[in-house]
């Protein structure tokens, strides 16, 4: 019996020798090595990195508001400027984040309108899961922005009813009294005009007038809180609305997920038909070759017969 001989050395020889001469030195061949054995993590479509985008941003967003909500609750901690501010910044990322759903449903429409073959059929399974499986991240990122969009308006509310209790003062200004200190006012100026000197007229005459500077003030701060009242209840009523439509993109997306999963068992159904079809029609090819042909023989046989 010959005896094996291991010549592992040697093919490991031959290796390194060929790799040297094509260039390859001791880092190039241990990463060539290692790129056998751990492989690459594979690289994320572009619908995934957007939707994961979409996802960090509302992430962000919901822990902007946790870290300023007692900043925008509190009148005390904050000015109300700087509250506009934080009002302003949450609603420049919802609206982004809008944006990037919105992008993302336009891709999804995008892919269902070319991934359809002849006959508007979708001819791959795999491509009508993808198109599934996307429109429910859709749908996930879409109640995420509304949890945190119905937050922030629980905040909002609570603000403008602080407004409300600030202004319901200013509302019922007492008019009688300034009545009456105008009609004792001037009672005592005609009193005092009968007793005093000219000049004693003009300080009175100047301190009617600082009174009606002031109730013009205090008429314009009035108006002013009136006008900031109306603005907070349209600004309260327009996001309630954008809150509405966001829940009711969400309920339709929700809708299109479960015609996209019905459609999909509908094309596996229809796939499976048509195999049965091919079997049936490819057994009945060969039944009625095999027909003519005993036909064929049948009257040959009785041609040759006759003769």
């Amino acid at each position: 019996m010959a005896k094996i001989r291991d010549r592992t050395e040697d093919f490991k020889d031959a290796v390194n020798r060929g790799a040297l001469s094509l260039g390859f030195n001791e880092a190039k061949r241990a990463a060539l090595m290692a790129s056998f054995i751990m492989h690459k993590p594979r690289e994320r479509s572009p619908f995934t990195k957007a939707a994961l985008k979409t996802l960090e941003s509302i992430g962000t967003l919901e822990q902007f508001l946790i870290k300023h909500r007692k900043d925008y609750v509190d009148p005390h901690r904050t000015t109300e400027e700087e509250r506009d501010s934080i009002e302003h910044e949450v609603s420049v990322f919802v609206k982004a984040c809008k944006e990037q759903i919105d992008i993302l449903k336009s891709s999804i429409t995008d892919e269902e309108a070319n991934g359809k073959g002849w006959l508007g059929i979708r001819g791959d399974n795999a491509n009508a899961d993808t198109v599934a499986h996307k429109h429910g991240v859709v749908l996930i990122l879409s109640e995420s922005l509304h949890s945190v969009t119905s937050q922030f308006d629980q905040l909002r509310a609570v603000r403008f009813q602080e407004a409300i209790n600030r202004a319901m003062p200013r509302r019922k200004p007492k008019r009688a009294p300034l009545e009456k200190t105008e009609t004792t006012s001037s009672s005592e100026t005609r009193d005092q005009s009968e007793i005093t000197t000219e000049p004693m007229k003009v300080q009175q005459q100047v301190l009617d007038d600082e009174t009606r500077a002031l109730q013009v003030e205090l008429s314009s701060l009035l108006d002013a809180a009136r006008d900031t009242e109306t603005k907070m209840v349209e600004m309260s009523a327009l996001n309630h609305l954008m809150s509405t439509h966001v829940l009711q993109q969400a309920q339709q997306i929700e809708y299109l997920y479960d015609q996209a999963v019905e459609a999909t068992k509908n094309v596996e159904m229809g796939n499976k038909e048509l195999s049965q079809a091919i079997e049936r029609n490819s057994s009945s090819r060969v039944f009625l070759l095999l027909f003519i042909a005993v036909f064929t023989f049948t009257i040959l046989f009785l041609d040759w017969y006759d003769n």
